[in-house]
């Protein structure tokens, strides 16, 4: 159903990899910017660059092992029937039947950002792209309730991008709850944008936030960060709100669920109020209708509303009673030759090292990914995973929103999450788009 209203708030694997002996036990001048109508570099509007791989429009810049599985401890959560983990009659999301309304090329934008979608291989919008993008681009604040993996990047990127390309003194702000998720907003940016001289840069914890300050004193026109960094920041004087016309709050769920509702009233709050507000959120919670109601100017409201995540999903589980059993089993799953795309969901930082070392000891190409990792080592484990260099990642809950790997064949909940939503994100790895995928949660032998 959608809905849209006005107003209101690899290669075959052999026994070649045996089982090791069963040890594991489980400024404007001080914002950065030059100011409104000053001369630059390039001719235009003073721009920025992406730091480490991001572009001006393309053109680069240069543990301790885990406690023993026990079932009264691990499993102390939040009650989560366990036949909500049990899902085999799966099929395409509903979503695979909506016919847009448009083409890509039908939207009055430049014609080398429609160029570079065309080159991207983009030609029918997805439905929230579909919906979304006529409103943005007509100056609309928009509020947009969409699942992950529906194309909610494209959708506020595309009429934003056109926006700075009209007028280059436009600067846009872009906030995610992950550093993952930055990351992958802002290298849809430089695609969409290349040969544009449009310039951004990623403002998130744990890079170095003296390389971003450097990015941002030669001027930019996108910021894309985490509400933690970007207020930094601001608070460093090296980032003035006051001219940014637009901003897109991306995941706005997630952002409240990480407690950082505090950072993103402060960053709202000090935007003009003339500006543009794009909301995107899968759902539609009191706190984010009071954000709305707060932040927005007489909203559109674009509703796409898919089955649920876990519908396109085919999940199951494993029950399993001892540390050396659970490995033993995840050791067969990962044998099997369709599992080549492999994400693993543990608790905690330590446990994520352990199982790493043990699958690595195995024979087994794996990395980690946790918070406590630099951040080009979560880069380096996100694009080998993507690319087919390593067949598993294993991580904590950091990568249960924002990483969009293609063609994720398999997510393990190898600890049983927090909660029932926590459980969809995660497995919302696979399946994503119009494609089916596989979970499995280990649970206790009953």
């Amino acid at each position: 159903m959608y809905t849209i209203t006005t107003g209101g708030s690899s290669d075959s694997r052999t026994d070649s990899r045996t089982r090791s002996p069963r040890s594991y036990s489980s400024s404007p001048r001080e914002g950065g910017y030059s100011p409104r109508g000053s001369s630059s570099r390039d001719g235009g509007s003073r721009g920025g660059y992406a730091p480490r791989g991001g572009s001006r429009g393309g053109f680069s810049r240069g543990a301790s092992s885990p406690r023993p599985f026990n079932a009264k401890r691990s499993f102390k959560k939040d009650y989560i029937d366990e036949k909500l983990f049990i899902n085999k009659e799966v099929g395409i999301a509903e979503t695979n039947n909506y016919t847009p309304t448009h083409k890509f090329t039908d939207f009055n934008i430049h014609e080398l950002l429609s160029a570079n979608l065309t080159a991207k291989g983009l030609i029918n919008p997805s439905p929230i792209q579909d919906q979304a993008i006529p409103q943005v681009l007509t100056g609309k604040d928009v509020i947009g309730i969409a699942s992950t993996g529906t194309g909610k990047t494209a959708a506020f990127l595309i009429p934003l991008i056109n926006k700075l390309v009209a007028d280059k003194d436009h600067k846009m702000m872009v906030l995610t709850p992950t550093r993952e998720l930055a990351m992958q907003v802002e290298a849809e940016f430089v695609a969409f944008t290349r040969g544009m001289k449009l310039f951004s840069v990623s403002c998130v914890g744990g890079s170095p936030i003296m390389r971003q300050i450097k990015e941002l004193e030669l001027g930019v026109n996108a910021v894309i960060g985490t509400p933690g960094r970007v207020k930094d920041l601001i608070e460093r004087r090296k980032i003035n709100m006051s001219f940014f016309d637009s901003i897109v709050l991306d995941e706005a769920d997630r952002m409240l669920d990480m407690g950082f509702i505090d950072d993103m009233r402060s960053i709202l709050g000090a935007m003009p109020k003339d500006k543009q507000g794009l909301f995107f959120s899968a759902t539609f919670s009191p706190e984010i209708k009071r954000l709305c109601t707060d932040f927005l100017v007489d909203p559109v409201t674009v509703s796409i509303k898919s089955r649920d995540t876990a519908s396109s999903v085919m999940q199951d589980v494993i029950r399993v009673t001892t540390d050396a059993e659970k490995v033993d089993a995840l050791h067969d799953i990962l044998n099997k030759p369709e599992y080549s795309k492999v994400l693993i969901f543990r608790e905690m930082k330590r446990h994520v090292d352990g199982l790493t070392d043990e699958l690595t000891k195995r024979g087994f190409k794996a990395l980690a990914l946790h918070g406590d990792m630099h951040n080009r080592e979560r880069e380096r484990a996100v694009k080998a995973l993507a690319s087919g260099k390593v067949q598993v990642v294993i991580a904590t809950d950091v990568a249960a929103r924002g990483l969009d790997i293609n063609d994720i064949s398999l997510v393990v909940n190898y600890d049983i999450p927090n909660n029932y939503e926590t459980y969809i994100h995660r497995i919302g790895r696979t399946g994503r788009g119009t494609k089916l995928g596989h979970a499995l949660t280990f649970v206790p032998k009953r």
